[in-house]
């Protein structure tokens, strides 16, 4: 994949889901159902902890390296979980701040990685994809079926 319209991907999936929040009071943004018992706040901490699992998966991929399976911690539900847990009393504030930062880190990091990344369909790409621009669209998604099932 060219790296611009890597970029124009990432750049528009994102706006999206900025987008979907956008608008949204705190008590909105803290109420659940939005997926099974998650809030939109919850969903921006999740957010936020793939993207991080992307800046920590992403260089070892570029480097040949292996990585941890999932299922010897119980598996993805339990990752999500465990992460949701330890982001749980942060405020929208904080969370707000966590999101934007670590989006411009991993946005930093595409930016920066070597041509050898963007092979057509090769593990960076499709870890990229999964952890950041079609996982955004996902939740995207979900967020703006929800406003609308609310009349938001």
């Amino acid at each position: 994949m060219h790296k611009e319209r890597l970029f124009q991907r990432n750049n528009d999936s994102w706006g999206a889901l900025q987008e979907a929040i956008a608008g949204l009071t705190d008590e909105q943004l803290l109420t659940p159902g939005v997926t099974g018992h998650w809030s939109v706040r919850d969903l921006m901490a999740h957010v936020a902890t793939w993207e991080e699992e992307a800046l920590h998966a992403l260089p070892i991929i570029v480097d040949g390296g292996r990585l941890p399976k999932y299922a010897s911690q119980g598996g993805i539900d339990a990752f999500n979980a465990r992460n949701q847990g330890g982001k749980h009393d942060s405020s929208l504030e904080v969370l707000r701040q966590e999101m934007a930062a670590t989006h411009q880190r991993l946005l930093d990091y595409v930016q920066r990685a070597p041509e050898s990344a963007y092979a057509a369909e090769g593990r960076w790409l499709k870890r990229l994809r999964l952890d950041a621009y079609g996982h955004w669209r996902q939740h995207t998604e979900q967020i703006l079926a929800w406003r609308e099932k609310q009349g938001i």
